[in-house]
């Protein structure tokens, strides 16, 4: 089972990167736990220094934007370019 980490705020981006994970993993069927985080104290671990965030199975993948739902598939399934 894959973990999804979401790290942001309660602002308009995190919760489109977090809408988009969850129906991202729902299109793939994806069996999956979906974290959000919003300490900023758990971004220290990650060395962010922009949100939203998004970590999949403890590897930083994407930090300050949100990715298409395409995109967001490719990068849950490991298929990122």
């Amino acid at each position: 089972m894959k973990k999804i980490e979401i790290l942001g705020a309660n602002c308009g981006r995190c919760k489109a990167l977090e809408q988009t994970v969850r129906e991202a993993a729902a299109r793939l069927n994806l069996e999956c736990e979906i974290i959000k985080t919003t300490d900023p104290m758990k971004f220290i671990d990650y060395a962010i220094t922009a949100i939203p965030a998004l970590v999949v199975d403890g590897k930083l993948l994407m930090v300050g934007q949100v990715p298409s739902p395409k995109e967001m598939e490719e990068l849950l399934t490991g298929k990122e370019q």
